[in-house]
């Protein structure tokens, strides 16, 4: 039974968090956060055994009435894996106290690509992580990608891709930030940094993207064109992707026609928080013309990258070399 901690109970930590303790061969050991929030009780709902992030923060916790079991330092000395989910950057400036301890950590895709010793994506180089000690789980528009276009890829081969990032501007729960009546290049240079994260994953791919964000909080969409390498038709992509784990098929036709009834079909289908971990691809955007292959997807940002971490957890203590065993174990533990 591999023991757990998630440093930074936020947005995905607390995701991870819960998705770890409905594994067979994982639990959680303890969760840290910085303050005394609302996050932090329900951690105590959960029974989750809260720590402060330093020892300076215990008595804000104390008095506020919270149960404290000690510091990330102490943590650390109870868990074989830190998952790092505190806020960019941060995961960077962590890893010295990691390695210090000798624990293994998994970094989020906020964090640059060398913070971990190697980017990780399930289905495109599990086994390039065998064995890891410090690994990287790619973004959550990165991670779509990965699936989508690394299904195609190890299909038919992928000569080049092709891909409109739109953004949303923060998460549901993030009053903070914008835009609020703007769209905005982000970056304004192309490529944005998500091709190159694929590359991270598939290195000779030749995928170019461009992003934008605009004013929603509920999802991500993405606008693909693929070149191929070998033919296809567009019923043997949409039964390429119907049978690729982790991702879904929607259509406009049933009255899905927005990232908006994206969330209610998720919410719908009773996923704790309407979370979906997998990405949607529109049924009738699927279409093939000659050998370029063009579809639409959404990607729900604060939920997708969280059976990664789980699979990333497995594959560095080679719990199973496997990844579709992997996979499958944590579909099946999550109810995806």
């Amino acid at each position: 039974m591999i023991k757990v901690g998630i440093n930074g109970y936020g947005t995905i930590g607390k995701r991870v968090a819960d998705a770890v303790a409905k594994q067979p061969d994982m639990e959680v050991v303890g969760v840290v956060k910085t303050r005394p929030t609302h996050e932090a009780r329900h951690a105590i709902k959960n029974e989750y055994a809260l720590y402060a992030n330093n020892m300076e923060n215990v008595q804000t916790f104390i008095n506020e009435g919270f149960e404290i079991s000690g510091t990330l330092d102490d943590l650390l000395d109870k868990c074989d894996v830190i998952v790092d989910c505190t806020p960019g950057k941060i995961g960077a400036m962590n890893r010295p106290l990691y390695e210090s301890k000798g624990v293994k950590a998994i970094f989020q895709g906020g964090e640059k690509s060398g913070t971990g010793d190697v980017s990780f994506n399930a289905q495109g180089n599990y086994a390039t992580c065998l064995g890891k000690d410090y690994v990287r789980v790619v973004s959550c528009n990165t991670t779509g990608l990965c699936r989508t276009i690394g299904a195609v890829e190890k299909k038919y081969g992928v000569k080049k891709a092709r891909v409109t990032l739109i953004r949303r501007g923060p998460d549901p729960g993030n009053s903070k930030k914008g835009p609020v009546n703007a769209i905005v290049p982000n970056p304004v240079t192309v490529p944005s940094h998500h091709g190159p994260d694929v590359n991270t994953i598939f290195p000779d791919m030749d995928i170019m993207t461009s992003a934008v964000i605009v004013p929603t909080t509920l999802m991500h969409l993405h606008t693909v064109i693929v070149e191929m390498n070998n033919p296809a038709t567009t019923a043997e992509i949409k039964q390429l992707f119907k049978s690729t784990p982790r991702i879904i098929l929607v259509k406009a036709s049933e009255g899905i026609t927005s990232t908006a009834e994206i969330m209610e079909h998720a919410r719908d289908l009773g996923r704790k928080r309407g979370d979906l971990n997998e990405i949607a691809v529109w049924d009738e955007s699927i279409n093939v013309i000659g050998n370029e292959l063009f579809y639409i997807q959404a990607i729900h940002q604060e939920s997708d990258v969280v059976p990664e971490n789980i699979d990333c957890i497995r594959a560095m203590f080679e719990l199973t070399k496997d990844a579709d065993e992997s996979i499958a174990m944590t579909d099946r533990a999550m109810d995806l």
